[in-house]
């Protein structure tokens, strides 16, 4: 019974951790695939770098965000190239969207788990240790794209397993886990959600994972007007 109420305390404590916070002066790392590296759309109209101008327009200074990422890429892709571009704790924003190409390319979820929780392990330790400045950003389901659409039963089962994982493992280690697949399958009904190639998400979609992102931050900043 001892050993049951210590791991609920601890389920209970890691779970009351789950909080972003961004303070002024950013130092964003952006970890990912094609999804952050914004495949079809212009480099300034990339999540992470409307996420900064987007805090810049709440008073909070932020470089011009760090990203590592490449469409195409999976998890143990991903893991490569952190490694070799032997990055050090220094930043105070870090995010983590991968796993779609896992499942495009037929990975199992259990592959995929124990290499998502290697991936937010390093992205905690890039923060320096501090999980309020992580977050993982859920998997969008390219189900309602007109590329996926014929397959879209197929595809939103494969995306809900991978973010179910994804969201546990998120949860279990203390760190915000941001919902954006809700705003992805909107896409199929509201086409200019959608990039030119038919497939990535659009600007417009992107700035909404922006909304997403800020409204579920606390934002620290001595001349924010709003936290």
């Amino acid at each position: 019974m001892k050993r049951l109420l210590a791991v609920f305390l601890l389920i209970s404590s890691q779970t009351m951790a789950q909080k972003l916070v961004i303070q002024d002066n950013v130092r964003f790392l952006a970890l990912g695939d094609s999804y952050t590296i914004g495949e079809s759309v212009t480099k300034a109209s990339r999540w992470p770098f409307l996420l900064i101008d987007s805090l810049h327009s709440r008073g909070i200074d932020g470089l011009e965000p760090s990203i590592i990422a490449t469409t195409g890429w999976r998890t143990d892709d991903l893991k490569k190239a952190i490694s070799k571009a032997k990055l050090k704790p220094e930043y105070t924003l870090v995010s983590l969207l991968i796993g779609v190409n896992n499942f495009y390319q037929g990975k199992t979820v259990e592959a995929f788990a124990p290499e998502f929780e290697e991936l937010l392990l390093t992205a905690i330790r890039l923060a320096k240790g501090n999980k309020s400045s992580v977050f993982v950003v859920s998997i969008p389901d390219y189900g309602y794209t007109p590329f996926g659409k014929d397959n879209q039963e197929k595809i939103t089962k494969g995306i809900n397993s991978f973010n179910e994982v994804s969201k546990r493992i998120t949860e279990a280690l203390g760190v915000k886990y941001i919902n954006i697949t809700d705003i992805s399958r909107r896409g199929i009904h509201e086409p200019d959600l959608i990039a030119t190639d038919g497939l990535h998400p659009s600007e417009k979609m992107y700035a909404e994972w922006v909304l997403r992102i800020i409204s579920e931050s606390k934002i620290e900043a001595a001349k924010a007007e709003e936290n």
